[in-house]
């Protein structure tokens, strides 16, 4: 076989600018990286050279995990084929997420990606309660399909706008939000707003068939949202008529440390209706999810329209689901992720005393935001100065990236195994980066 020359970088961007879609966005545009192999949470370009990944939830369990590479590759040598066909597979991974679960979220569909998977929640929603209305976050970004885009605020504000069946509440966020961390009861406040969405839209003719929202915003500024809201919402949400859809595409399987999934950092006594699954599931493998109750499970199936995805819970896809189970159990993910996570928050907290435009450091578990201000009164989001942070950081070997309206705040969701010496290099590096910046803006 005739030896292949590897391409240069520069013809691997040259290649791809000539037959990529320029709307398909690369990391660090203006030097992109040029990533060939990655193993846990570690990433290594064309030369060799090692770079730790802070950003990656998708690797959840690290990258090539190797029991995850073993579990894909034994069942592709038996079998992959549709879910119309009787397989074990199927049933022990429905069987085994049903035990992360509450008892209520009983059945189960799986897709092949969380755009997918909440097109299907949106679905169910109005099959179920008859109507077509849905509220979102502010912000919020649920998937790439039309009928996501039209549900994310994050999209729609820059495409066609807002449709009449969407209604935008604001982000429960106590620090840049309406009603801060000096409200005296912000978990209220801001769930009645979404109550008074309720009434407004009623007075129009109009019925809210889902309250759709990330049990933990990521688009929206790594937030997490008051304890209690949820319910609050939930409340107001079912004497509508409505149901409540927890996305936990970006952010369950143990990321928060303390729970499996991030709709429990509520409380015991809130559950969705239902829970859309994504990204970290396959640890990179296509695979998705939806959990609901059988009440709307069985309103779906009323139509007589049989839901069919050709690909949707192959014995692949669920022998791979399965493994990541596994290593999560195996490996302790979870009470590594609130170990290490807590490390982080600490020692990010000691370089907020230290560095102004550190304006608040947020998170649990390996979900942590840093929110990077101008001024300590009016919270300007620092969007020049985070950006040239990220790229100094990849000049260190370093990948992370931004989010939130104003592209200000760091987010750190990194592979879970990520530990607390990665931790320590990303702080001290973070520090001497800002302490640098600072210099120059005094010699300026």
């Amino acid at each position: 076989m005739r030896a292949v020359q590897p391409r240069s970088r520069q013809q691997t961007l040259a290649l791809r600018q000539q037959l990529v879609g320029s709307s398909c966005k690369l990391f660090f545009p203006n030097d992109p990286v040029k990533i060939t192999k990655a193993k846990g949470q570690y990433m290594y370009d064309e030369n060799g050279r090692q770079y730790l990944d802070c950003i990656n939830n998708v690797a959840h369990v690290g990258h090539c995990h190797p029991d995850i590479v073993k579990a894909a590759h034994e069942q592709n040598q038996l079998l992959n084929t549709n879910s119309r066909y009787l397989h074990d597979n199927l049933v022990d991974y429905a069987e085994r997420l049903s035990k992360t679960l509450p008892e209520k979220l009983c059945i189960f569909y799986f897709l092949n990606s969380g755009s997918e998977a909440n097109d299907l929640a949106l679905r169910l929603a109005r099959q179920y309660t008859k109507h077509e209305d849905v509220i979102v976050l502010d912000y919020a970004y649920h998937g790439h399909l039309t009928s996501l885009i039209d549900i994310s605020p994050y999209k729609f504000r820059n495409l066609e706008g807002q449709k009449e069946w969407v209604h935008v509440a604001p982000v429960p966020d106590t620090y840049r939000g309406l009603y801060r961390e000096d409200h005296e009861d912000p978990v209220t406040a801001y769930a009645d707003e979404v109550k008074n969405i309720i009434e407004h839209a009623h007075k129009r003719g109009r019925k809210i068939a889902a309250f759709f929202v990330e049990s933990l915003p990521s688009v929206g500024g790594q937030i997490i949202p008051p304890a209690g809201y949820f319910q609050k919402v939930a409340e107001h949400m079912h004497k509508a008529g409505g149901v409540f859809i927890a996305d936990e595409i970006q952010v369950g399987f143990g990321r928060v440390g303390k729970h499996f999934w991030a709709f429990q950092l509520q409380g015991e006594d809130f559950i969705p209706d239902i829970v859309t699954m994504g990204k970290p599931i396959g640890n990179g493998h296509p695979l998705a999810c939806v959990a609901t109750t059988k009440e709307i499970a069985e309103a779906f199936a009323a139509t007589g329209v049989e839901y069919f995805n050709t690909f949707g819970g192959n014995p692949v896809s669920c022998a791979i689901g399965l493994a990541v189970l596994d290593v999560i159990e195996k490996e302790h993910l979870q009470a590594h992720a609130t170990e290490v996570g807590n490390f982080l928050m600490k020692t990010l907290k000691e370089q907020q005393i230290k560095h102004p435009i550190i304006g608040d450091v947020r998170g649990c578990g390996l979900f942590i935001g840093v929110d990077l201000i101008k001024d300590q009164e009016e919270r300007t989001p620092a969007t020049a100065e985070a950006e040239d942070l990220i790229t100094r950081l990849k000049e260190k070997y370093i990948l992370l990236s931004t989010d939130g309206p104003g592209r200000n705040v760091l987010k750190f969701k990194p592979p879970m195994c990520f530990n607390i010496k990665d931790a320590k290099f990303v702080v001290e590096t973070i520090d001497k980066i800002l302490t640098d910046m600072e210099k120059e803006c005094l010699n300026q």
